[in-house]
């Protein structure tokens, strides 16, 4: 998935009027304001009621549906290998937000604050906050990927505490 992909992506979006944030790596590169490393995916926080038109208007773009985890995520695939890994967001008054989680007694908050923008290609873009992305990235072994990405965070956001694992 290369940065091309994600600004397509985006414009196929926008054009039925969703919305939708970047997380994951491309969020994190985003708010860094340029491409850090090579991506397999990207991941996108949407409306859950706009869901219907997200799925449709990523099918008229060939993508098809390959994993349905819902209500926490769901994958849809391009028959050329880009995967888009989909998270539903209801949202509340305040503008924050939960994403089901495996227990559905404690679902995932994202704060309305936590909604922001960076860049890709120099293009400005909807995205997940660094403080967000940090909180994220706690409570599992961590990969190579996640180190780096700690690491692009740690650059912006120096107060955020130290990662373990």
């Amino acid at each position: 998935m290369v940065a091309e992909d994600v600004l397509g992506v985006l414009e196929v979006l926008r054009g039925v009027g969703a919305e939708v944030w970047i997380g994951g790596g491309w969020g994190i590169d985003a708010l860094v304001g340029e491409q850090t490393r090579e991506h397999r995916d990207l991941d996108l926080m949407h409306r859950q009621e706009q869901e219907p038109a997200v799925v449709a208007a990523l099918a008229s773009a060939g993508f098809v549906e390959s994993l349905d985890w819902r209500p926490i995520r769901f994958v849809v695939s391009h028959p050329d290998g880009r995967d888009l890994d989909l998270h539903p967001l209801v949202f509340a008054d305040d503008g924050s937000a939960d994403q089901a989680s495996p227990d559905p007694e404690h679902p995932f908050h994202y704060p309305a604050s936590c909604f922001v923008t960076g860049m890709i290609n120099g293009i400005r873009v909807p995205c997940l906050s660094a403080e967000q992305q940090f909180h994220f990235h706690q409570g599992y072994e961590k990969t190579e990927r996640d180190h780096h990405d700690l690491a692009q965070l740690a650059r912006l956001a120096p107060n955020l505490p130290t990662c373990q694992n």
